[in-house]
């Protein structure tokens, strides 16, 4: 899904607005907007795609960034915004899991370069796309926050470090 296309107008009928947000999504939000002052609130928007994208299994839909924004009381163009410029957001639907690979430069130093291109190669996927089987989505990031152990990855929300293509593969072949 682009960001250029037309941002959806959100639904008028208060059933269909509920059912972007259920209470416990809500709930969770406003625990993050309660960390920062009133007028403040917009800070809460990634914490609040996060856990919005997660309910949503996995990625944001125009009309969730529309909804986020409502929320939050914030033009919807900043939630764009936010979304599309960190890796840790997905614009369209995604693998069971998500292979992201650091190409910060301590990661390029340390072979990162020829993880991207084994992944590549091997398993026949592009940064951004996913497997054939639907296994998982494969994204080349910016920073992982850990560069002591370079080359690293995150599958899902665990970090590897240090890793070996061979390290990768073993890794990979015991997702579902």
């Amino acid at each position: 899904m682009s960001l250029k296309s037309t941002p959806q107008t959100l639904p008028t009928d208060p059933a269909v607005r509920e059912n972007l947000f259920n209470p416990e999504i809500r709930a969770a939000i406003d625990r993050h907007i309660a960390k920062y002052p009133p007028e403040w609130k917009q800070s809460a928007v990634m914490p609040a795609l996060t856990l919005v994208q997660e309910w949503n299994g996995g990625w944001l839909t125009i009309e969730l960034m529309n909804e986020v924004a409502a929320y939050l009381e914030m033009p919807p163009i900043a939630v764009y915004e936010v979304a599309s410029f960190y890796g840790m957001y997905d614009l369209k639907p995604t693998g069971r899991h998500k292979v992201c690979v650091c190409n910060s430069i301590s990661c390029l130093l340390n072979g990162s370069e020829a993880l991207i291109e084994h992944v590549k190669k091997r398993y026949q996927v592009a940064p951004g796309e996913t497997t054939a089987d639907g296994k998982f989505t494969f994204k080349e990031v910016e920073c992982l926050g850990a560069c002591r152990h370079a080359p690293v990855v995150l599958i899902d929300k665990t970090y590897g470090e240090n890793l070996t293509p061979e390290a990768l593969d073993r890794w990979i072949e015991e997702l579902d």
